[in-house]
């Protein structure tokens, strides 16, 4: 069965703006009731998080509001390699020439070839802030943060709003979010442990 999880992440937050903009992020989930403001202990993986609020039902497919969350947000700000849980991505893609790049078989075999890229990338990203990876397919020089990843598996930013065991999100709550981010662009990491 599992714990499942939905991250909404800031891909434009900076180390120095994030904190602010989680401040924001958060006022609003109160101010809309879909988070209580006090933090308890309901997020796996973190000392406090915030508890479902009385109108959480907003956040969520009305087809899966009969399933209430039982658990609640935890907010990551910091250099962040947020990531799917359980499993791998199937595949990379090039923001400049889509061009895809396969990185296990189809028995789920890691290619190990063109995992190495990426690995190293990961590794200096999450010292550093900043890593790229050559397209093997157009050889631009791409960062990290921006390539594409099978099942939204990979995200790399400094803040994420981590959902614990909540029902499927609307397109209209992760818009919501994004417009409390001023705009930010933002991607969703969905996974299991």
């Amino acid at each position: 069965m599992g714990d499942h999880f939905q991250t909404i992440v800031d891909l434009d937050a900076t180390a120095a703006d994030a904190p602010r903009l989680a401040e924001r992020v958060l006022d609003r989930l109160v101010a809309e009731g879909i988070v209580l403001a006090e933090r308890t202990d309901c997020v796996l993986g973190q000392p406090l998080g915030h508890p479902p609020g009385p109108r959480w039902d907003k956040a969520v497919n009305p087809l899966d509001a009969d399933g209430k969350p039982y658990d609640g947000l935890a907010v990551h700000t910091g250099r962040t390699v947020f990531h799917g849980g359980q499993g791998e991505a199937e595949w990379a893609r090039c923001p400049r020439c889509t061009a895809t790049t396969r990185l296990c078989t189809e028995e789920w075999e890691r290619i190990e070839a063109a995992w190495t890229p990426f690995d190293q990338a990961m590794d200096l990203w999450y010292t550093t802030g900043a890593a790229d990876v050559d397209c093997p397919a157009c050889a631009a020089r791409i960062p990290l943060p921006d390539w594409t990843w099978a099942a939204d598996y990979w995200a790399f930013g400094y803040l994420g709003l981590e959902f614990w065991n909540w029902p499927e999100f609307t397109g209209e709550f992760r818009a919501l979010v994004a417009e409390a981010l001023g705009g930010h662009r933002t991607t969703y990491v969905w996974g299991k442990f």
